[in-house]
């Protein structure tokens, strides 16, 4: 008994010692924290119970070179939910109220609520919608995974892009989006829908597990999974309830950051502001804020470009440079080339919250700095002048829906006025990228090159085959070799090389000709037989030299080309495509393409079944076969490798080495037949109106080629500073020759009827341009389908519809990497169920194709050029369309018609001219 009792004793001594010692511990600890360590955890605690909010800058203003508005901010109010000390009841009271009373008053707010409900009361998510909505415009069938829709449309476009390289998809990627304006759905990173990962973040955001996730939630059980976690009144229906998860939604997606308020509307109407600040409903806020506003709508909208949010591959650049998220940035245009100079500064708050996170008071507060303005160098004026010419040009020309003019400073390079059509009101971005106002400016038909295209700059991205506006180019080359300007050369009509005759247009249009020709009547007769005389060194008629010092060639040509910037970017803000000068290598892949066309065109008829049913077999022997088009071997040579190196019939091997080599290896070197077309601006040559505006700037300007500007200055900065000009290295008297010619267009030539009677002297010439292809239409597979009886009555088939779809599914079955999309296998899959009688001349046949492109340069006065002007009609038929364009332009800036003055604002080229 008196052992346990000392035991007990013991073990009692032992606790009350250990006891003693943690509380001596525990004390030490606390006088070290409290006295010797109080600052440094009085400056923790209070970290942590202050927060710091961003507010966003004002942005930068956009004027024209005499201060005129482009683009401005525009003060709005907003109606904010701050959620902060509300409890559940509140805020479902609060934003039903709010929602209400905004759809009472027609204002626009923020619905990202992914889950909707139909008149029929099925409820759906609209992420899956959006991927059926954007799949079916392309054409794609509606359960494509986002791997096959980037292929495919990789594809579509022509873009390079290979599975067997997954980094390709990145360049894939940008192509599509600054090449052909379009924005996939798709996160290249994972192959996967945004769409998808935006609902899988979604359904996290609420609380939804990823087991869950995995196995599916539909969108009834997860709008009545939130109906019950956030507590909403029984007594509403679903669409009350959905109006309350609109705002629940926005205060979800700011997590633990229920200190910030959430915009739920902007730009709201008085009557709101009113109710809202009167009505007392707890959680309302209302404040003001900026946004950005195109005051002249469509005016000047390819320059000034538009605004949208941050995508996914931009958001790590843009939130390291201190941007928020949620921040718009300009996409294209000067909103885009200057983003950062616009963006400004912007403000910090620093807030104390309380240990739930909710908002307390303003501790700090820094005002947010407004961006640099920016002034253009273009005249408001003179653009809408420049537009309204244009749109009227097109109405003129019966096949023309597209076109472009620029107008630029002879002595600067600056852009005085750049008008595309079609074009579009950036005021439907103001607030973010829609997907109705995205859908509004996309191309009514994306398979038709010259399709309509309202973002598609086209003065700045769409290069065209120039025609006979480049021969003054092919005379300062002849002239530059030695051609005498004043020695007579007779037009014939036509000069006959090889199998092929090239002729004057007075030739092919009445059998006529133009006579004895000097350059000056060359030039304003666009006398084709003369240039290609000039571009030879040889009169073709008598067979005499025409006595050059130096050969001239095409590289010659070429080469003058260069100079005056048409085989480069011209230096502009904002974005431009150019496409390199014509050559003996684009020729030889030109024709490459062309013989794999033939052979697989005919590929029933060249090779056995078993090869035309293997795709890599087939492919294999086009690659081989195209493949010797630059040695162009000699045709017994051919039919030799024909034999030995392909799978081609044994009785089909002479007829495809006579078609290859007489249609294909010999027509693709470079001969002096393409010197002809050259010399005229026909065949591979393409260039953009900036392009030629500024080559006409060149001539006029004595030879100096200018940087093009079309930003005079940035607030603070100063004026644009640019190199000076580069003075070509011409002979004395070259360009006055040229000019002379380009005189006698405007009074007695082709441009007379336009400029005869203009008080002015203008220097000019006209071009037409063929633009040989075959129209597609939207949909290959009802094309075909449509016209199925005219093919059957061609070919003397009874093929029925139901056989090619059968057909056309089983090819895309068997052969998913040959035949990805149903518009890319119809063609075939009709010409096989017809056994191959039907062809694909006969299906093309109805297509049509596309009318001459029309183009006017001009620069004036003549003699001492104070502007130059390069006008595009795409598919605008004869060159007279285009001209009253250019002659509206000049009599604007030159003030013809009243007495204001000639404007002189400029960038800065000899350090003048400041903007502070």
């Amino acid at each position: 008994m008196n052992k346990n009792i000392k035991l007990f004793n013991s073990r009692y001594q032992q606790i009350v010692g250990i006891i003693f010692v943690l509380m001596a511990v525990l004390a030490i600890r606390l006088f070290v924290v409290t006295v010797l360590q109080h600052d440094r955890w009085s400056a923790e605690a209070s970290d942590q119970n202050t927060k710091t909010i961003q507010t966003s800058a004002p942005r930068g203003n956009i004027y024209d070179r005499n201060g005129n508005a482009l683009a401005l901010n525009k003060q709005v109010f907003t109606v904010n939910f701050n959620a902060s000390a509300l409890s559940t009841e509140e805020i479902n009271s609060s934003s039903l109220k709010l929602i209400n009373i905004l759809i009472k008053n027609g204002d626009k707010y923020t619905d990202n609520f992914p889950i909707k409900i139909t008149d029929s009361g099925t409820y759906y998510y609209t992420y899956k919608q959006e991927i059926k909505k954007w799949l079916k415009k392309q054409g794609f069938e509606e359960d494509l995974t986002a791997k096959e829709a980037f292929t495919q449309l990789c594809l579509k476009y022509n873009v390079d892009y290979s599975d067997a390289n997954p980094e390709q998809r990145y360049d894939a990627m940008e192509t599509l989006q600054t090449k052909y304006n379009l924005d996939p759905p798709i996160s290249v990173k994972s192959m996967t829908y945004t769409y998808d990962n935006e609902l899988e973040a979604f359904l996290t955001k609420f609380g939804f597990e990823k087991e869950e996730i995995k196995k599916g939630v539909s969108a009834k059980a997860c709008f009545k999974t939130l109906r019950k976690d956030y507590e909403i009144d029984k007594s509403l229906s679903d669409r009350e309830a959905r109006k309350i998860f609109i705002v629940r939604n926005e205060i979800a997606t700011n997590g633990f950051t229920r200190y910030i308020p959430i915009k739920v509307a902007s730009d709201i109407s008085k009557k709101t502001i009113a109710y809202i600040e009167e009505s007392g409903i707890p959680g309302l806020e209302i404040s003001s804020e900026t946004k950005r506003y195109y005051p002249n709508k469509n005016t000047a909208s390819h320059i000034i470009g538009y605004m949208g949010a941050i995508s996914e591959s931009e958001s790590k650049d843009y939130v390291d440079k201190g941007y928020s998220a949620s921040d718009l940035i300009g996409k294209d245009g000067i909103e885009a080339a200057l983003e950062e100079k616009l963006h400004g500064t912007p403000g910090m708050r620093k807030i104390k919250v309380n240990s739930s996170g909710e908002y307390v008071e303003t501790l700090e507060e820094t005002e947010a700095e407004k961006g640099s303005d920016v002034y253009l160098t273009i005249d408001l004026d003179l653009q809408k002048t420049a537009e309204q010419s244009l749109k009227n040009a097109i109405a003129r020309a019966s096949n023309s829906q597209s076109g472009a003019v620029v107008a630029l400073d002879v002595e600067t390079g600056d852009v005085l006025a750049m008008a595309s059509y079609p074009d579009y009101n950036p005021n439907i971005f103001a607030n973010g990228i829609s997907n109705k106002a995205w859908e509004s400016v996309q191309p009514e038909n994306q398979r038709d090159y010259l399709a309509p295209r309202p973002l598609m700059n086209n003065a700045t991205g769409t290069s065209i085959a120039p025609g006979s506006t480049f021969k003054p180019i092919t005379a300062v080359a002849a002239l530059e070799c030695g051609l005498d300007p004043n020695r007579y050369i007779t037009d014939r009509g036509f000069i006959k090389y090889g199998d092929r005759e090239y002729a004057c247009s007075a030739w092919n249009d009445y059998g006529g000709t133009h006579g004895a020709e000097t350059l000056e009547l060359g030039i304003g007769n666009s006398c084709n037989y003369y240039f290609f005389c000039i571009a030879t060194g040889k009169d073709w008629g008598t067979g005499a030299s025409l006595g050059y010092q130096t050969d001239i060639s095409a590289e010659k040509i070429l080469d003058t080309a260069r100079q005056f910037g048409l085989a480069d970017e011209t230096g502009i803000e904002i974005g431009e495509a150019t496409r390199p000068l014509a050559s003996a290598k684009t020729k030889l892949e030109g024709y490459e393409d062309s013989v794999e066309n033939y052979l697989y065109i005919n590929a029933h008829k060249i090779f056995p079944t078993a090869v035309v049913d293997d795709y890599e077999k087939l492919k294999k022997n086009m690659e081989t076969i195209s493949s010797w088009t630059g040695e162009n071997p000699e045709y017994e040579e051919v039919i030799e490798r024909l034999k030995k190196q392909t799978d081609v019939k044994k009785d089909q091997i002479e007829s495809v080495a006579a078609r290859i080599k007489f249609d294909y290896f010999i027509q693709a070197e470079w001969t002096t037949g393409d010197q002809f077309n050259l010399s005229i601006g026909q065949g591979e040559n393409a260039y953009t109106p900036l392009q030629m505006a500024r080559y006409v700037a060149t001539l006029g300007n004595n030879g100096v080629r200018n940087q093009v500007s079309v930003v005079a200055g940035v607030e603070g900065e100063g004026s644009t500073k640019k190199d000076k000009g580069k003075t070509l290295n011409l002979k004395d008297g070259t360009l006055n020759e040229v000019i002379k010619g380009m005189k006698w267009v405007c009074s007695s030539g082709t441009l007379s009827g336009v400029f005869g009677n203009f008080p002015i002297e203008v220097a000019g010439k006209t071009g037409t341009a063929e633009y040989q292809a075959i129209k597609q239409p939207a949909s290959e597979v009802k094309y075909v389908k449509d016209r199925l009886g005219t093919l059957n009555a061609a070919a003397g088939t009874s093929v029925t519809w139901a056989k090619v779809k059968k057909t056309m599914e089983k090819m895309m079955e068997d052969e998913p990497e040959r035949y990805e999309t149903e518009d890319e296998t119809i063609d075939d899959a009709v010409i096989k169920a017809s056994n191959y009688r039907i062809t694909q001349g006969m299906i093309d046949n109805g297509k049509g194709g596309y009318d001459y492109n029309a183009w006017t340069i001009a620069m004036a006065p003549a003699d001492n050029p104070k502007i130059a002007v390069a006008v595009l009609l795409i598919q605008g038929g004869y060159s007279s369309n285009a001209a009253p364009v250019a002659k509206d332009i000049i009599a604007d800036y030159l003030n013809v018609y009243d007495d204001k003055k000639v404007k002189t604002t400029k960038t800065d080229i000899d350090g003048t001219n400041k903007v502070q």
